[in-house]
């Protein structure tokens, strides 16, 4: 057993501080309750503890036991191998804040490489590193549309069809403030130009999301146009991967583009830790939260990378913040970098379109079967769609677990009116047999 103290170095402590022994640390505490007996195990031995945990882990099922059809924000992804083994040396896993350029050039250029990928791939001027997931990044959009109005513009309109979490996550972080919510009670087959009937002069901020949560695509260039004509900042939160092969929100005008980082090579993990993706126009860089890795040259000339920008809440001046983010993902950012580096812009661009295709596939497939129906048929989509069930989703969802299949997302937990809707997410990690599978065993129940 390790013991960090010596019996001399302990004794010593204690004289420091005027104590004699240990027990008179503990003078304040009522006698009856010093030393309580607890029901806890036997004690066991380390091979024993090793066994008992892998007993209790095999009580869990992943989606690499089950053919795995849950999305709705976090997707079962194929993950290189390296992605781990750069993450897991010791240089980078213990890495934190690097606050000293000196000794932090690698973590320092890590994080600039992926804000330059991410800017490539969105089609903005600058991105931070980072937030803590797209929920935080999207709560965090609306503050800075709020600060970039200093307050004069105090409303955030967020579409219907923005993910539900990211919206309850927004209105946490700024409850007590002025900031207010307007556009999410629309019908969730709203259209995306339904929402400028909430736009007027006290709107700050529009936030869609592309593809939105039900995995539709729309192309929001009009829309920014008319947000842009109305005095406000439009916003989007996207999905990273899908970008490889759709346009860039900063083609559409977007200000603001959020995003889940998790698809870019970070495993799902029963739900995090994930990555915040934020970025935007140059011009408002001072009110972007996080931090900004730059490139400049040492006084002998050679490449060299520093923070260009870091927010007032982490030094002296946390009074003028506009944020109470002080941290960043820094490993979840370079797995997504070394992601996006392994698979390059043709092999994102491949992988995107494995999911565009195999959601397809699944879609026909699943639409011709009795009592199914997409739900909206005409609106193209990425790699969800949702679908119209003949029974309650809990209950189709059981039948599928018993068939080794985890179903798609109930839309009826959020949205009352799509009771019996599912959201169905197909990614390249489901082959055609497991989508078949999905098939036939959906066709039981309706049978």
């Amino acid at each position: 057993m390790f013991s960090p103290l010596t019996p001399r170095e302990r004794q010593s402590m204690l004289e420091a501080i005027g104590v004699q022994k240990m027990d008179d640390l503990f003078q304040d505490v009522p006698r009856e309750y010093r030393y309580p007996r607890l029901n806890l195990a036997p004690p066991m031995t380390e091979m024993e503890v090793a066994e008992e945990l892998r007993l209790l882990s095999e009580d869990n099922e992943t989606a690499r036991d089950l053919a795995c059809f849950l999305g709705a924000g976090a997707y079962h992804h194929y993950i290189p191998a390296a992605v781990d083994a750069i993450l897991s040396r010791g240089e980078y896993y213990t890495a934190y804040t690097p606050y000293q350029p000196e000794i932090s050039q690698g973590t320092l250029q890590a994080l600039f490489e992926y804000q330059s990928m991410i800017c490539a791939l969105t089609g903005m001027e600058v991105s931070n590193a980072s937030h803590y997931d797209g929920a935080t990044a999207v709560a965090e959009a609306a503050i800075m549309a709020y600060h970039v109005f200093r307050g004069k513009r105090p409303k955030v309109v967020f579409s219907p069809s923005l993910n539900p979490q990211y919206r309850a996550t927004a209105r946490t972080y700024t409850q007590g403030t002025p900031v207010r919510y307007a556009g999410d009670e629309l019908p969730p087959d709203a259209p995306p130009e339904a929402l400028l009937e909430e736009v007027d002069d006290q709107t700050a901020l529009v936030m869609v999301q592309y593809p939105d949560f039900f995995g539709r695509i729309y192309d929001f260039t009009k829309l920014a146009e008319e947000v842009h004509a109305r005095g406000a900042l439009f916003g989007i939160a996207v999905n990273p991967l899908a970008l490889g092969l759709l346009k860039p929100p900063g083609e559409m005008g977007a200000d603001i583009v959020t995003g889940e980082g998790q698809p870019l090579g970070i495993p799902l993990s029963f739900g995090g830790p994930y990555l915040g993706i934020f970025a935007t126009r140059k011009k408002f860089v001072h009110k972007m939260a996080g931090r900004l890795v730059g490139q400049t040259v040492d006084n002998r000339g050679q490449r060299a990378y520093v923070l260009t920008l870091s927010a007032r809440e982490q030094h002296i001046r946390r009074a003028r913040a506009t944020s109470n983010i002080c941290s960043n993902q820094g490993l979840m950012t370079l797995a997504s970098a070394v992601y996006l580096s392994l698979l390059g812009k043709e092999g994102l661009r491949e992988v995107a379109e494995l999911n565009y295709h195999k959601a397809h596939y699944a879609a026909h497939r699943l639409a011709a079967l009795p009592g199914y129906e997409l739900l909206f048929p005409n609106t193209p989509f990425f790699n969800e769609f949702a679908l119209k069930c003949p029974e309650p989703v809990a209950e189709i969802n059981r039948h599928l677990l018993e068939h080794d299949i985890l179903g798609g997302y109930d839309l009826g937990q959020d949205y009352p009116e799509l009771q019996n809707v599912m959201l169905i997410a197909v990614t390249e990690m489901n082959p055609r047999e497991e989508i078949d599978l999905l098939v036939d065993t959906l066709a039981e129940v309706s049978r």
